[in-house]
């Protein structure tokens, strides 16, 4: 399932070559590590031998501190194979010593490394295990053996309190030992936030003792769909849930290294895990079942039963008692309200409360406020805080309750706005459920999407818009990975990293200071201790980048190719396989003619993996094209140019190749310039029904001297499918050879989707990408 696997390892053994140690030179420590430390000061001269035997002292009878020193001792065993002792004694020369000393940001860490030896001083117990992990770091995983730590000052303290990374377990389970890995690569990077999402749709994974069949019942499927919600199903049961017992030990795993584990409980959508179990708790049916698809059920609590906020405080009070975070989170995001409309009990509700529709909330919408807010009410008396997605600003915020913002960046801004605290985590640059890279056909499955690396390092979380005094309320940041096409932990590894290594700059140094040359020079070093550490990660930086420009004044594609590390790349035009002796890209390629691009960059001799593109230019390529009816607001990206661009789309339409229209035809005229001969016409349309995206269901040419009285010369119409598909299809008209200025094309859309379709009867989408004459 990953990518290239067979390329891959000799193109990263090529890297790790360019760090080769050499069998006669000492290595020696690098501390321009990810995150990148505020200040690093060397000095001119002098070196600290990492050796075996060398002590790490800790002040006797602080256990944390005991745990900072076992730590270090068993990172650096287990990076380099060196053995340190961890003794309670008082600071000693050629030691390394831990210490504490306050200050205001308490995750500050200061590392010196001098002729007294290495001293590690923390503004608090955490600080201390900060600055081991900035030591960590800077070691070459490649040693096998004692490590020189040049002398310097090196301090950092992180930009944010918060900074989190969200793990969905239930669409898929995870063991408890992965949980555990999970929360290591959380501390490598620095994270002090674990976001556990553990209720939804798909099943129910947290014990409750006085509701047992939440375990029993709700947290099994019968099967599973396969791909994209296609209507084949696998066929195997699948389940698994956490004890309690589990949860505390995941708990205290997390605490030993500073991460507080915060669970989710996803109120009231996403709960048919829970109406399996207690069908009563809906508002119409009375038999439920785990889903076994994805997406959002509409199937929710019955807001307005008396014994729905019985059972969500019986659940929300077993949960605190397991889980000591100080901030609890009651999801509250994609809750359809289609069911409170007709639901006699919740339409009692909102009368007994008084709701009445106003121009910016429905009576729904002021239901599920009242809801969260008796919720936060529950919280706040048990000492707790409550924490939500942001559609739980719909119908008024709770007083005290702080905000996930994931729909962009307006719900944080709103909730700053109002004095709530805000964790900002917008699809744009914090799901890294999607696709992290172009070329999906060498990827596992994802939800969709495209966010590379380079996008999540971009991730600015607060908003210029805000004033000082409302940024203060913007508490951090964390990114989300949702799992229902990430089955093993294995896949959950290679979906994170290295996009949390981009994410943890953003959460620790000051955005002036970021760099994203810097960070990706700096990248090979933690990719060689993901390495060293067993993890499976993306590789995407070291490959080549092609980036294909439209230049309609030039009438060509403009060509560059490059890495993120700046290695050579060799290109061949004409489709035949590159090598070190093909040309070496240098500057802009012009394309004027069809080629088949293929690069690949060369280190040490080590080929990459190879970036391919096929450019065709037609008769219509850069010439002037307007559109009769509008593409949908979210797919209209660079509009009707985007046509007769020569430009291909991927096979993901987010990624803003595609024209999205939705219900209406796309109906392109294209202005040759003058009378020009044309006998074909060939159009690029995305299908992927398990999305709402629908083939063409037709397609006709028309021509015009003067772009107002126009004559058909061609018209054929597809029929729709019979059961799911995913594909790009190429639609070509023939017709006799027609000369002419202006031509009309028109490619219709599926007004009403099929029977075997949840949506059916609903407009679907139509994604063009591009329209060729010739």
């Amino acid at each position: 399932m990953l990518r290239k696997s067979v390329l891959l390892k000799p193109l990263f053994a090529g890297v790790l070559a360019c760090f080769s140690l050499g069998t006669m030179a000492q290595a020696v420590a690098d501390y321009q590590v990810i995150p990148l430390p505020q200040s690093i000061q060397l000095a001119k001269t002098g070196q600290f031998l990492l050796a075996d035997g060398v002590k790490i002292t800790y002040p006797a009878g602080n256990d944390l501190m005991k745990n900072n020193a076992e730590f270090l001792a068993e990172y650096v065993q287990e990076l380099i194979g060196v053995k340190l002792v961890p003794v309670a004694e008082k600071a000693a020369k050629g030691a390394i010593n831990l210490a504490i000393k306050p200050q205001k940001n308490k995750e500050a860490f200061t590392v010196k490394v001098d002729a007294m030896g290495v001293t590690i001083t923390g503004a608090s117990e955490a600080g201390v295990f900060y600055g081991i992990q900035m030591l960590r770091k800077s070691l070459p995983a490649e040693a096998t053996g004692s490590v020189n730590l040049p002398y310097a000052t090196v301090s950092d303290a992180p930009r944010f309190e918060y900074r989190g990374m969200m793990l969905d377990c239930s669409r898929h389970f995870f063991p408890v030992e992965f949980i555990k890995r999970y929360i290591d690569i959380l501390a490598l990077h620095g994270e002090n936030n674990f976001h556990w999402h553990l209720t939804d749709d798909q099943g129910w994974r947290f014990e409750v003792k006085r509701y047992p069949l939440l375990t029993q019942v709700g947290s099994k499927r019968a099967q599973t769909v396969i791909g994209h919600n296609t209507g084949i199903y696998d066929g195997t049961p699948y389940g698994g849930y956490y004890t309690q017992d589990e949860c505390r030990e995941i708990v205290a795993y997390a605490k030993k290294r500073y991460i507080n584990v915060m669970p989710e409980i996803d109120m009231p959508g996403h709960m048919l895990g829970a109406l399996a179990a207690y069908p009563e708790l809906g508002c119409h049916k009375d038999h439920y079942d785990v889903w076994q698809i994805w997406g959002v059920s509409e199937d929710v609590l019955c807001v307005g039963n008396p014994k729905t906020l019985e059972f969500i405080k019986g659940v929300l009070e077993e949960l605190i008692d397991v889980f000591p975070s100080q901030t609890i989170h009651v999801g509250g995001d994609e809750c359809p309200k289609t069911a409170w409309k007709t639901c006699p009990t919740c339409q009692a509700k909102a009368k007994e409360l008084g709701l009445v529709a106003t121009e910016k909330h429905s009576v729904e919408e002021q239901l599920q406020s009242y809801f969260i807010k008796e919720m936060e009410k529950f919280l706040n008396e048990h000492g707790r805080s409550m924490i939500g997605w942001d559609e739980t600003l719909e119908g008024g915020l709770a007083p005290n309750a702080s905000i996930m913002s994931w729909r962009g960046l307006e719900g944080g801004i709103e909730a700053a706005r109002q004095h709530h605290n805000v964790v900002m985590t917008p699809t744009s640059f914090c799901y890294f459920d999607y696709y992290q890279s172009n070329d999906k056909k060498n990827e596992p499955i994802a939800i969709g999407g495209y966010l590379p690396v380079s996008r999540v390092y971009e991730f600015n979380p607060v908003p210029d818009e805000l004033t000082p005094e409302e940024q203060q309320y913007i508490k951090g940041c964390q990114a989300n990975l949702w799992v229902e096409y990430i089955p093993d932990g294995n896949q959950v590894e290679y979906m994170v990293m290295p996009r949390m290594a981009a994410l943890c700059e953003t959460q620790w140094m000051d955005r002036s200071a970021k760099n994203y040359d810097s960070f990706v020079k700096r990248i090979p070093k933690l990719f060689a201790t993901y390495t060293k550490l067993g993890y499976n990660f993306a590789k995407h930086l070291l490959d080549v980048n092609g980036l294909l420009t439209s230049n309609p004044e030039e009438k060509c594609m403009e060509l560059e190719l490059f890495t993120a590390d700046k290695m050579p790349v060799h290109y061949t035009l004409d489709g035949s396989v590159p090598t070190k002796d093909s040309p070496v890209f240098q500057q802009t390629l012009k394309l004027r003619q069809d080629s088949h691009i293929r690069a690949v960059a060369v280190r040490d001799g080590v080929l990459s993996s190879e970036w391919t593109e096929r450019v065709k230019i037609s008769k219509s390529s850069f010439k002037p094209v307007s559109l009769k009816l509008n593409p949908a607001p979210n797919y209209t990206y660079n509009g009707a140019k985007q046509l007769t661009d020569a430009i291909h789309g991927t096979s993901t339409f987010s990624m803003g190749a595609w024209l999205g229209f939705n219900g209406d035809d796309c109906v392109a005229t294209i202005d040759m310039g003058q009378a020009t001969a044309v006998s074909t016409c060939s159009a690029r349309v995305l299908v992927e029904t398990s999305s709402w995206v629908f083939d063409a269901n037709q397609l006709m040419v028309e021509c015009s001297d003067n772009g107002q009285t126009w004559k058909k010369v061609g018209e054929t119409f597809y029929q729709l499918p019979s059961d799911h598909e995913t594909t790009i299809r190429v639609h070509k008209l023939d017709f006799p050879k027609t000369t002419a200025r202006y031509f009309r094309v028109t490619l219709g859309t599926v007004k009403a989707m099929p029977s075997f379709h949840d949506g059916k009867g609903k407009p679907a989408y139509l994604f063009v990408d591009e329209i060729e004459l010739d």
